[in-house]
């Protein structure tokens, strides 16, 4: 099998050893030049055409984030990001993804992290995995846009008055799970979810802890719908979004009439915490609430195994997000695999799908 050339950009030395190090101990990857900041990285990236580019963040001369703008346009490749744990290196991150970056790594312990080895594997896999993405999904939304309206059929009864609402009830539950390429995704379903949604929707990404807030805020500044990092114990309501934060199970508990919500630091589930297929186990156990469940693009087969424990549980509407439109086809495929898929469709259409299936027989 022919080795994937590896272009690796860091400012440090040392990190450029020790990720080359790492890199090189496999046999499916090559590196194949440094680089030493972003100028750098532009120059080889357009010299050299890797098939993958580690690249830091916070660099002198041009920094991460207008390399990747420039190497997108002129030389698109799959790129992993390295970034800092702070505030200020995930909402950076995340700029970098709506840019076009597959995926990143936050460094363990800032800009030169002496312990690299702890991320070695998770290093190599999602550099692994990058070198086989689907780099054409389309960029991030810039504004906001116009959310999906409300089927005419939905009307408000006469004796209602002004900003009442029939779909007080909780009796449907929106489920979404997703890894690599999800916060691009996520832009792409969430921000077309309408205000007055009649469902709580959980959603599931595969983050370190400190991402999954900045992901909810920049979610909630571009949507209809109010998005939030879920808290531990809060009441699951309609029309709000809510992100399990990384580093905690997000499981559903059923308290009278209403769902709650409760975090948890149990183990990993398939190397994940937050992991789909614990939040769909317990959203299994909750009787009398329709399910809609979105699994879009990711590595690995997180998400499959809940689907099955939900569909033997209830009434459950599922969507797996079509492969031309997957960064990486590990989740959705596997999902499709259980045969128990109702909708396979492209990353645009799934808001709609959501809607549809909220809004039916009600």
């Amino acid at each position: 099998m022919t080795s994937k050339k590896v272009l690796v950009v860091d400012d440090s030395a040392f990190m450029r050893k020790l990720i080359s190090e790492f890199l090189s101990e496999h046999p499916q990857l090559e590196v194949v030049a440094f680089g030493r900041n972003g100028r750098d990285a532009v120059q080889k990236a357009l010299e050299l055409k890797p098939d993958v580019i580690t690249l830091d963040i916070e660099m002198p001369e041009m920094d991460g984030l207008e390399a990747l703008k420039i190497i997108m346009e002129k030389q698109p490749c799959p790129v992993v990001m390295l970034s800092s744990l702070t505030k200020e290196g995930s909402e950076t991150t995340l700029k970098a993804i709506e840019r076009g970056a597959v995926d990143f790594i936050a460094k363990p312990s800032g800009t030169i992290s002496l312990d690299l080895h702890k991320i070695k594997d998770v290093l190599v896999e999602k550099v692994l995995a990058a070198a086989k993405a689907n780099i054409s999904m389309k960029p991030a939304l810039a504004e906001k846009p116009t959310a999906i309206q409300p089927p005419v059929s939905v009307t408000k009864p006469a004796s209602m008055t002004t900003g009442q609402t029939r779909y007080r009830k909780m009796d449907k539950l929106v489920l979404i799970a997703t890894s690599t390429g999800g916060p691009r995704a996520l832009q792409h379903v969430i921000t077309k979810l309408p205000a007055s949604l009649p469902a709580p929707v959980i959603v599931v990404q595969h983050m370190p802890p400190g991402f999954t807030k900045s992901l909810a805020e920049r979610l909630d500044s571009l949507s209809a719908i109010h998005v939030k990092e879920a808290e531990d114990g809060e009441i699951a309501k309609n029309s709000t979004v809510y992100i399990a934060p990384g580093g905690k199970h997000l499981r559903l508990i059923k308290t009278g009439t209403s769902i709650a919500i409760s975090l948890d630091e149990m183990p990993p589930e398939g190397g994940h915490r937050p992991a789909a297929n614990a939040t769909f186990r317990s959203a299994a156990d909750i009787p009398n609430v329709e399910k809609v469940v979105a699994i879009m693009t990711g590595m690995g087969s997180d998400g499959a195994e809940g689907l099955v424990k939900l569909k033997e549980k209830g009434t459950v509407k599922a969507i797996a997000e079509a492969k031309e439109t997957c960064v990486v086809y590990g989740m959705p495929k596997a999902a499709v695999a259980t045969h128990l898929i109702d909708d396979v469709v492209p990353v645009d259409e799934i808001a709609a799908v959501i809607v549809k299936h909220v809004y039916d027989k009600r």
